[in-house]
């Protein structure tokens, strides 16, 4: 299992509290030092089964700065996948990956699943 987070948000730290106080064995990896790749979101998006949209960080302030509520409606999805690929900013966190299946954000329903 792939955690991926950004070590100083707040609710990425308490989806590893709760991955850890559940027993999760999980590889860790920030989103800052190690952005997603284009192929990677590709995959993560096919599997997710969620809107294109839901994989950008929508309250961080380079998609602000970048006005990308405007611009994504008019992007394809190749365009966008390449650019949540050109910064770790721009994604989503956390994100968990496992064989067949990946969550976008914490909501500990939705985790509570995957026991």
């Amino acid at each position: 299992m792939l955690f991926i987070c950004y070590p100083r948000c707040t609710t990425c730290k308490k989806a590893q509290k709760w991955l850890d106080d559940n027993g999760f064995k999980y590889e860790l990896r920030d989103i800052k030092e190690n952005n997603p790749t284009y192929e990677e979101l590709k995959t993560w998006y096919a599997k997710s089964g969620l809107p294109l949209k839901k994989f950008f960080n929508t309250s961080g302030l380079l998609y602000k700065s970048m006005e990308l509520k405007d611009k994504l409606p008019t992007m394809t999805e190749d365009e966008q996948l390449k650019l949540l690929a050109t910064d770790g900013m721009l994604v989503k966190r956390p994100i968990l990956v496992n064989e067949d299946k990946v969550l976008v954000g914490f909501k500990e329903a939705d985790w509570e699943k995957q026991k």
